[in-house]
């Protein structure tokens, strides 16, 4: 067997500041949605695994929460804390920025990026946006002065353009060695997991500005009867005023927020759901260490 043909597999982590499409990049890579989405920065609060296995060996991609550079906050010490400990972990960075624009949060990604000590493909997220194409050239000089990235690469996370041939660089990128999962498995997450994200997507989506950080789900109950998931969820919170958001007039509100949320959960899980919704109020749980570990940040 010559050495092209032998088969590849490793863990490649998706970096990149808050809000640059990395959750949005994972769904397209792995072919399904696994990471909640919204325009809201800081979306993404765990890291998650995406297992796409293709001709040639396995890509086992780690979604990351953005690196930022508040540290002020439990939840955002979590945040950068989960994020950089992916990095030392991995074979392979995928370090996403959008093209066209440079912050100070991509040079404190940087910063991280060049003590890992592993090959970095730089993709310019969003190239779409930049009709002549003649314009990404300087993008690319200037970006690969700052670091000597093994492969630069333009793509669209949201169109899905040239993310064929992003999958093909990251697993020539990774070393030889059997595949990790079995080919079917597309992630180590379990699927209550994924019950908490869609409904905590909806909040996201529905509050961004009246509940910035300030809420987050757990699922207390998980049934399976026949062909019907029977689902509790508590949503928490920090004030009694947020909770009255929520819940709206009449729990019109929460009510509206639970049916997407319902849906949404049909469609990823393939079958009927049946949800039940709770909102609670905990004192500033999202600076409370002890608080976000029970609720499962850290795991």
């Amino acid at each position: 067997m010559n050495a092209e043909a032998r088969n590849r597999c490793g863990y490649a982590a998706i970096v990149g500041r808050p809000n640059v499409g990395k959750s949005t990049l994972l769904n397209r890579l792995v072919g399904q949605k696994l990471a909640i989405t919204s325009h809201k920065a800081q979306t993404t609060r765990h890291s998650i695994l995406g297992i796409h296995t293709l001709p040639g060996g396995q890509i086992v991609y780690v979604d990351t929460p953005g690196i930022h550079q508040r540290a002020d906050h439990a939840m955002n010490r979590y945040l950068n804390r989960t994020a950089r400990n992916v990095l030392r972990d991995v074979d392979l960075l995928l370090f996403l920025v959008e093209a066209g624009r440079w912050t100070p949060e991509d040079e404190a990604v940087l910063d991280n990026v060049r003590q890992a000590g592993v090959p970095v493909i730089l993709a310019l997220n969003k190239a779409d946006l930049i009709k002549a194409k003649a314009e990404l050239l300087p993008v690319i000089d200037e970006l690969s002065r700052r670091m000597d990235f093994d492969q630069v690469i333009p793509i669209s996370a949201r169109r899905g353009t040239n993310l064929e041939r992003l999958q093909q660089l990251v697993l020539a990128a990774l070393p030889e060695g059997d595949n990790f999962f079995p080919e079917d498995q597309v992630t180590d997450r379990p699927e209550r997991f994924f019950a908490a994200e869609l409904l905590r997507e909806q909040l996201t989506r529905r509050y961004a500005k009246e509940l910035p950080y300030a809420l987050s789900v757990e699922i207390e109950t998980f049934e399976e009867e026949g062909q019907l998931y029977r689902i509790g969820a508590v949503i928490w919170v920090e004030r009694p005023g947020q909770k009255r958001i929520l819940i709206g007039h009449q729990g019109q509100a929460m009510k509206e927020t639970s049916t997407q949320a319902r849906l949404a959960m049909e469609e990823f899980f393939q079958r009927r759901v049946f949800l039940s919704v709770w909102v609670r109020v905990k004192k500033s749980w999202s600076n409370d260490e002890s608080a976000l570990s029970r609720l499962g940040y850290g795991d």
